[in-house]
């Protein structure tokens, strides 16, 4: 059986685009899979969300991520994609999340390129450090790789925020030479600026696409003939979910519509995982409920 690593190598190399809904835990991992989707990434924003209900300004700590992110991988078969942010340190933290995160099941990990504590891509307040820390992170996670950790580098920049679109693209080529094996270009404003960074970038690049955010939401046909390789959608199970709960909530509270637009409890049950359970349980005579 392949690796999750190699399982997402096989991905890249049909060179065509691929849909990736970001997931928050295991549940909404385990629903994108359902989905019939290739594979997810655990977004930062929703994690954090999620699991400390905080925003996503650097809160959590390597630990939180990395158990976030192995509850994922060990409930989906599909590749996950982890955020591993600025790596929680120095060269030698970014090793220890590369080879963690590989451990834990994950098939790619993201190392960006902000000062820590980082920020959402596409809220105010981001800043990059230097050059030569931005290369060393990305040199860190790829001898990690070599040295024995069965994982794929996505590495990220969002230098386009404070020093403009060329400089973004200089510090992403530089990170495929170091060994990069997917890039990220965070937060283009433009159709041009998107079409610009996949023709100037070498291998498999990633849009990120938050609704209401400054990268242009194109259909997946487009993202595909601009000449990107994965299309995140970071935030839209969550803000589906977030939206759909306050909805209910209200409902409840006004007691107006005691029952709203609600998931059968079959399928729930179907979906979470009760009837696969049951038919494993039943070969064990002391492990059958009636």
């Amino acid at each position: 059986m392949p690796s999750p690593a190699e399982t997402l190598r096989g991905l890249f190399a049909q060179d065509r685009l691929h849909v990736m809904p970001c997931c928050y835990d295991a549940l909404s991992a385990k629903l994108i899979e359902q989905g019939g989707f290739d594979l997810t990434f655990m977004s930062g924003f929703a994690a954090s969300a999620s699991r400390i209900g905080q925003p996503d300004l650097g809160l959590m700590c390597y630990a939180e991520v990395l158990d976030q992110a192995r509850n994922i991988a060990d409930t989906v078969r599909i590749p996950l994609i982890a955020d591993g942010d600025t790596g929680y340190g120095n060269a030698m933290n970014v090793r220890r999340t590369v080879a963690g995160m590989a451990k834990a099941g994950a098939a790619a990990v993201m190392i960006e390129d902000q000062v820590a504590p980082k920020r959402c891509g596409h809220t105010p307040g981001k800043a990059v450090v230097p050059r030569a820390e931005a290369f060393d992170r990305i040199r860190a996670a790829v001898d990690a790789r070599q040295e024995g950790a069965d994982i794929l580098i996505l590495a990220r920049t969002d230098a386009r925020h404070e020093h403009g679109l060329a400089e973004a693209i200089a510090r992403a080529a530089r990170f495929k030479e170091l060994g990069a094996d997917i890039l990220f270009v965070e937060a283009p404003k433009t159709v041009a600026e998107m079409t610009e960074i996949c023709r100037e970038l070498p291998g498999p690049k990633m849009a990120n696409i938050v609704e209401g955010g400054e990268t242009p939401d194109l259909p997946h046909a487009e993202l595909e003939a601009i000449g990107y390789a994965i299309a995140a959608y970071p935030l839209t199970l969550m803000a589906s979910a977030m939206k759909a709960m306050v909805t209910t909530l209200a409902q409840l509270k006004s007691d107006e519509d005691r029952m709203p637009d609600l998931m059968d409890f079959k399928e729930l049950r179907e979906r979470i995982g009760f009837n696969d359970y049951y038919e494993v349980s039943a070969r064990y005579e002391t492990s059958r409920r009636d």
